[in-house]
């Protein structure tokens, strides 16, 4: 027997005793993780900008998300775990009626790179609310990180709790091998569709957040130095790796060249503040390995070969990882970067004259993770809202809707993801909605009149809910 399956056979033999914890229980294992992070938060700033070159304040940004989300469950997590009481029927009249949520057992979460602490313990923190024990696959693109996490979560859950597994495609394949019985997965599709073979083969309940190429709508009547600002940040931060930032933007034509030169100047704005060269910021930062900064770098060299403009950026340095921040206006389907999630930052500028091309351009992709609309004109957003689909949606700002607000439930639809995080909506993914009915004994409530041989009253009854 392996180690990762020794591991695994003891976070699945303690389940019956987490099952059974109190919310206040659970409670202090969550506030004992966030104690086990800030003890550690040096080494993840550390580990942040040796990995991904960024700024102590973005990782801090990671950190304040995880507590977010970890406050309002320790909150409210004693009102979920009890029985949560639902109307009757004609059906179950004088019967009780009930949901208990009880934990699904071991919980595995594939954490990916770009956001490695919140990634590997905001799932974990939903399924420690719900009573499960849990595994960490970490990336292994972001090693310092995942042996932090490693480190917390040994410091803060016993070794039949919580297990980190560090290690390449091999390691996440012997684990996907094992009967988990719910998966959350972050990362690219390819992958997503063997989690989602291998949960099959288990019966494992599944969440999936998979990105996507994530559109903005720039009409006529938009506040368009407000989107450009907003859009630069977007699509600059953390390099451009995030599951949801803003890959391409549709504009109506009559504001395409403005939208062009403002988002370059905002560019420069934000992150070239001092005039040292954006590839000096403290706040430009780099592509996670060398294999995705070759990756990106030809996603801009095949739009340029096939008749891209380059707006602003396009420059290169493999040895620093270093994309630098790019708009390409004039690209077309034929180009890679049209096809691809980037991940990159890199921005395409699309013109639009008519709104039902906007529905043609967006319809060629997979529904998004997330989508954002830039208008003053209430009935123009409420068309591309209605009109388009995608796990998340924004109006007059972007990537503001993922771990700020445990009310919001986060997740994809169809390539871009399924399932949901956040608050609630997490505990409920990690927890067995169990429909319980109690039957009261006494003969006024005990009718047993739905039984054969039927009678007329019984008859009547019944035909009458067919009407």
């Amino acid at each position: 027997m392996s180690d990762i399956e020794q591991r695994f056979n003891a976070l699945k033999a303690a389940t019956p005793r987490l099952r059974n914890t109190t919310a206040a229980e659970r409670a202090a294992k969550l506030n004992k993780l966030w104690e086990c992070i800030v003890a550690r938060k040096e080494d993840l700033f550390a580990a942040g900008e040796e990995e991904r070159g960024c700024h102590e304040v973005d990782i801090a940004a990671e950190l304040v998300m995880i507590k977010g989300e970890l406050d309002f469950i320790v909150k409210n997590l004693h009102k979920w775990v009890k029985p949560q009481k639902v109307k009757g029927s004609l059906a179950t009249m004088g019967k009780r009626c009930e949901i208990r949520y009880q934990s699904k057992g071991v919980v595995l979460n594939i954490a990916a790179y770009n956001a490695p602490t919140a990634e590997s313990f905001v799932p974990v923190i939903a399924a420690v609310a719900a009573g499960n024990t849990f595994a960490i696959k970490t990336s292994e693109y972001a090693p310092a990180s995942a042996q932090i996490v490693e480190e917390i979560t040994g410091a803060a859950f016993a070794e039949d709790e919580g297990a980190v597994f560090q290690g390449a495609a091999d390691v996440a394949q012997e684990l996907l091998a094992l009967p988990f019985n719910h998966i959350y997965y972050t990362g690219g599709n390819a992958v997503g569709k063997i989690v989602m073979k291998a949960a099959a083969d288990h019966f494992a309940s599944i969440t999936l957040e998979m990105g996507g190429k994530s559109p903005v709508i720039i009409d006529q009547t938009a506040q368009l130095e407000n989107a450009a600002t907003k859009l630069a940040w977007g699509r600059v931060m953390n390099a451009g790796q995030v599951c949801i930032a803003p890959e391409y933007v549709i504009v109506h034509e009559s504001k395409h060249e403005e939208f062009c030169t403002l988002i370059a100047e905002k560019i420069n704005e934000l992150y070239n503040s001092e005039g040292n060269g954006l590839d000096k910021s403290d706040y430009v930062p780099r592509i996670i390995n060398e294999r995705h900064h070759g990756r990106i770098a030809g996603l801009i060299s095949d739009a340029v070969d096939k008749g891209a403009k380059v707006v602003c950026g396009g420059a290169s340095n493999p040895a620093d990882r270093y994309i630098e921040p790019t708009v390409l206006t004039n690209v077309s389907e034929d180009m890679n970067i049209m096809r691809e999630e980037v991940f990159g930052p890199v921005m395409c500028v699309i013109p639009y004259k008519e709104r039902e091309e906007v529905l043609d351009i967006i319809s060629k992709r997979p529904d998004p993770l997330a989508s954002y609309i830039y208008s003053t004109d209430k009935e123009a957003i409420e068309y591309f809202l209605t009109n388009t689909s995608s796990g998340s949606a924004v109006v007059n700002n972007n990537c503001v809707q993922s771990g700020t607000n445990p009310n919001l439930p986060f997740g994809g639809v169809g390539a871009s993801g399924m399932g949901r995080i956040g608050g609630f909506r997490g505990f409920q993914e990690m927890s067995n909605a169990r429909s319980i009915v109690h039957q009261p004994l006494d003969k006024l409530r005990d009718m047993l009149i739905m039984l054969p041989p039927y009678s007329d009253r019984y008859k009547s009854l019944i035909m009458k809910g067919t009407k």
